[in-house]
This record gives C-alpha cells, sequence and structure tokens, in this order.
C-alpha cells in the first residue's frame, strides 16, 4: 500500500500539470495613429513618460523604435511560439488619430494595418471620435475586429452594438468587456460625440459582471479609463479577472494586482507590446498570472515584411508632405502632461508672436512624440499638433484669467478620480504657481503677466484655440473682442517654425507646481 500511495503521490501533481491551460493576451493602447518607426532617447521621449508625480516610465536607450512591422513581427514571433489559436490580440483604445497619415486617412490608415495583423478587439477611446462620429461608424464597418464601448450610449444602447465577446482560447471561455473614457465629451469636440452619452464605467461594470461571469471561465475588461480608475474599480468591484488598459500611459509590467483583479498596460504610440500569460487549472479556475511589456526597438526585433510593405504603401502618397523640413532644433523639446511642457510654451510663444497677445493658452494633452535635435519635419511636428484646431483671440479680465488657471488645478486633482479631465493648463507670457495641497478656490497665487502682479480688474490679451474656448476640459474662456482667426494652430505653428529656422527648446520655470502630498 505505501508503494501505490507514493506512486500516485507523483502521478497526480504531472496529471493535474497536464490539464492546466495557458492562454495569452496581447495588447497595446493609445497608439494615436503612429504607424512608422521613430527615434527616441532617456527622459521626455513621448507624452506622459517624464512627468514628476508618476512612476518613472522612460526609454532606457537612444535608438529607433516601434512601426508596425515591428510590432508584427512580434506578435508573430509569440503566435508561433504558443500556437496562434492559443493567443489573443488587442487594443484598448485611443487608435487611429492624431498623427499625420491618420489625418490624411481619416483614420483608415490604423484600421488596414490592424486589419492586416489580425486584431481581434478593440475598446473606444477618447480621441477615437476625433473624426466625428459619422467617420468612426464608418471605421467600424472596416474594420474586421469589434469596436465597443459598454459606457458609450446612443439612444441608451451601446454605440455599434453588444459590447462584450466570448472568446474559445485554448478550451477557455473568455469574456471581453469594453469600457471608454468617461469624460470623452469634455477631451475634444462636443459637436464629434452629438447624440452620444459618456457613464460610469465602473456602474456599467456592475451591471455586466453576473452576465459575463455566468458565461464565461474569465473575464477581461479592455478599458480606456486609466490606470487611477481601473483601480477604483477593482478594489469596489469582485468578479473581474484582468483589466487590460489605456488612456493613462503607463507601463505596468509585471501585472499589478488589485484586490483579486489584475492589471496591465503598455506604455503608448505603438512602441510596446504588452503580453499577459494566464494559467488555468482544470477546474478552469486562474491559477497564476504573469506578463511582461516588450519594447519594439528596431535592432531588436525582426520586422514583418509584408507588413513593412503595407506601411509603405500607406505612407507613400503622403512622403512628401511627412519628409518635408520646417525648421532645425538644436536640442530636444518635449511634450508633457502634468508639469510644465517645453514644447506647448513654444507653441505659446509663436501665438503671442503672430498676434501680439500679452499672453497664450494651450491645454494640457497626453499624447505626443519629442522632437530630437536636428531636421523638424512635418511629420514630428504633427504627432504634437495633429488637428487644425483654429486660433482665437479675445480680451478676458484678470479675474476670468485666474479662474482657467484655477479651473486646471481641479482637473489635475478632482478628489475624486472618475471627475479627473485633461492636464495642466500651459501658457505662455506669464508665470504662476499652482499648489495642489491648498484648499479649492486657493490653489492658484503668485501670477504675473510680463513682470506685473495680474490685475483681477484688469483686462488682458489672449491667444488659444477654439477647442479651449469651446469647453475643452471644462475651461470657461470669457471675455470681449473675441475673434476666430481663419488660420490654424497648426498652421501657424508650420509657419513659426520656418520663420525662425533654428528652434532651441524655451526657457520653462515660469509654472511652478507644488503636487499633492499623499496623507
Amino acid at each position: 500500500m505505501r508503494f501505490l500511495l507514493a506512486a500516485l503521490a507523483l502521478v497526480l501533481p504531472v496529471a493535474a500539470m497536464a490539464q492546466s491551460r495557458t492562454i495569452t493576451i496581447l495588447h497595446t493602447n493609445d497608439m494615436h495613429g503612429r504607424h512608422a518607426p521613430f527615434h527616441v532617447a532617456p527622459g521626455d521621449a513621448t507624452a506622459q513618460t517624464g512627468d514628476p508625480g508618476r512612476s518613472p516610465s522612460e526609454f532606457e536607450r537612444s535608438s529607433t523604435i516601434g512601426g508596425f512591422q515591428y510590432l508584427a513581427g512580434k506578435v508573430n514571433e509569440i503566435r508561433r511560439r504558443e500556437g496562434a489559436g492559443n493567443v489573443l490580440l488587442v487594443d484598448a483604445g485611443d487608435t487611429f488619430s492624431d498623427d499625420l497619415v491618420g489625418n490624411q486617412t481619416r483614420g483608415e490608415a490604423m484600421i488596414r494595418l490592424m486589419n492586416a495583423l489580425g486584431y481581434q478587439f478593440m475598446a473606444l477611446g477618447n480621441h477615437d471620435f476625433d473624426y466625428g462620429l459619422a467617420r468612426t461608424r464608418e471605421l467600424a464597418a472596416i474594420a474586421q475586429f469589434p469596436m465597443r464601448g459598454a459606457n458609450t450610449l446612443e439612444a441608451g444602447k451601446p454605440l455599434f452594438g453588444e459590447p462584450w465577446k466570448l472568446f474559445k482560447v485554448n478550451g477557455v471561455r473568455i469574456a471581453i468587456l469594453a469600457l471608454s473614457y468617461h469624460n470623452t465629451d469634455e477631451t475634444g469636440s462636443k459637436e464629434n460625440v452629438r447624440g452620444l452619452e459618456f457613464t460610469n464605467g465602473i456602474e456599467t461594470t456592475r451591471r455586466y459582471l453576473p452576465r459575463l461571469r455566468k458565461a464565461a471561465d474569465i473575464v477581461v475588461l479592455l478599458s480606456h479609463q486609466g490606470t487611477a480608475v481601473d483601480r477604483k474599480l477593482a478594489r469596489e468591484l469582485s468578479g473581474v479577472d484582468l483589466i487590460v488598459g489605456g488612456h493613462s500611459h503607463d507601463r505596468i509590467a509585471p501585472p499589478e494586482k488589485v484586490g483579486g483583479t489584475w492589471i496591465v498596460q503598455a506604455l503608448s504610440d505603438a512602441t510596446m507590446l504588452g503580453e499577459v500569460r494566464l494559467t488555468l487549472g482544470r477546474n478552469r479556475r486562474l491559477q497564476s498570472v504573469d506578463g511582461t511589456v516588450h519594447a519594439l526597438w528596431n535592432d531588436r526585433v525582426e520586422p514583418d515584411p509584408a507588413m513593412a510593405r503595407l506601411v509603405g504603401d500607406i505612407d507613400a502618397p503622403y512622403r512628401g508632405k511627412l519628409d518635408g523640413v520646417l525648421a532645425a532644433s538644436i536640442d530636444r523639446i518635449g511634450r508633457q502632461y502634468k508639469s510644465e511642457s517645453p514644447f506647448d510654451v513654444l507653441v505659446g510663444d509663436l501665438m503671442r508672436d503672430y498676434t501680439g497677445a500679452q499672453i497664450a493658452f494651450m491645454p494640457g494633452v497626453g499624447y505626443g512624440v519629442s522632437i530630437e535635435p536636428g531636421p523638424i519635419t512635418r511629420e514630428r511636428l504633427y504627432t504634437l499638433l495633429p488637428h487644425p484646431t483654429k486660433l482665437v483671440t479675445l480680451e478676458m479680465t484678470g479675474a476670468d484669467v485666474l479662474k482657467v488657471l484655477e479651473q486646471s488645478a481641479t482637473n489635475l486633482e478632482p478628489g475624486d478620480d472618475l471627475n479627473r479631465v485633461g492636464g495642466l493648463v500651459q501658457s505662455s507670457g506669464m508665470a504662476w504657481t499652482v499648489d495642489l495641497n491648498a484648499p479649492v478656490g486657493h490653489r492658484v497665487r503668485d501670477v504675473t503677466i510680463g513682470r506685473t502682479r495680474i490685475d483681477p480688474a484688469g483686462w488682458y490679451s489672449v491667444a488659444t484655440n477654439a477647442g479651449m474656448t469651446g469647453g475643452l476640459h471644462r475651461y470657461v474662456f470669457t471675455g470681449r473682442n473675441r475673434k476666430t482667426h481663419e488660420i490654424s494652430v497648426t498652421q501657424l505653428v508650420e509657419e513659426g517654425l520656418v520663420k525662425r529656422g533654428t528652434i532651441v527648446s524655451p526657457s520653462l520655470g515660469n509654472i511652478r507646481l507644488v503636487p499633492l502630498i499623499s496623507k
């Protein structure tokens, strides 16, 4: 009997292992139309990688990264390793705009590339409506994969149909529910999303969870809510196994566990491919989760030849425009999201040069690839200013200028992560301090325009764009002598770069940010 028990003790673990199943989910997020390789270096190589107050996330070397041919090369390598039938490929949104070729094709370039690579599901991000709802509807018809958002409603129902899909991978039933950004209507033109309602993703998930758990062994959220809201959801709800995130451009690897839920995210700009492996026991219960994020360094990943040809074919009609040199930069000019942004200060300076305004405002936005030292091509400029938003000038009282600054402070620290929208407002021609520890309404101090302290009753000439005057990020621009110019801010910047010829990164230090002290 002792020998029989010993033999069983050896055999049973082997049998249990034979019954375990592993599935692989590959994921991207916030590609923002980037489909071609570009050069990066340590520091603020893409938006948000260098902002203070967040976990460090920067490129560790100077080299060329990204590009759909390299993304395809890595995806196909993993499919060969794991077996294509055991792998899912998904995207968490903000996918096809914010790029020159994206604009020229109105999003179709990325859809064609994603179709060719075999994407299987996509969450609708806030920038996936940048060409208007009608165009998003057309792109959804072109896509060979569902584009969904359970909390993006049209006439009370999820846009484009059922917002979740059941996949069977290696004998495991996986339900994936797509979630959009709940403040989408405050991050772009309201006209683009007219007729849509964006609701609370946590409450939406709560309603769907019983149905998902009944249908599937594993429940996954494909979420464009941002990491802070994903963590909040994980703390408040049980029954979600994995959140594949987007919107906040975080690199979360290895997977982070909050409550009983694992969270992953793969930075942005098609520079990274996330890989998460789920291992289930013979009862199809989740045993372990592990994963990584693969940096798509062009000298370390074998490109896919067919995808390289497709990228070349898509870019060919626009090559001359993409490669057009506007000026030369002496140093790197990056974009930051929640701190003073060199590129946006430069834009503000150019707006003031053009208009003669005393101050200029630009919104804090979280996409874009830094301008590197050397030639500034139109392609690189359009990663930072993709949309031809009109220039607007007006006169504002000092009191109304202060309200804009206070709104920016509230946007950064609203008290509830669900109310967070946009980054730090960017300014030129003024200096100010924002203390996020001060009471609401008293977070801004030491404001000067030129070298003079701001006068709440005084009038100041202001340059900005039509998005901001239209209510972007909850800003209110009240004043007199408002004029919307025919020239777009992008065209103004193009002309300004050409006129200057040689560009240096502007001096910073005019915005002093006191981050929130954790209690």
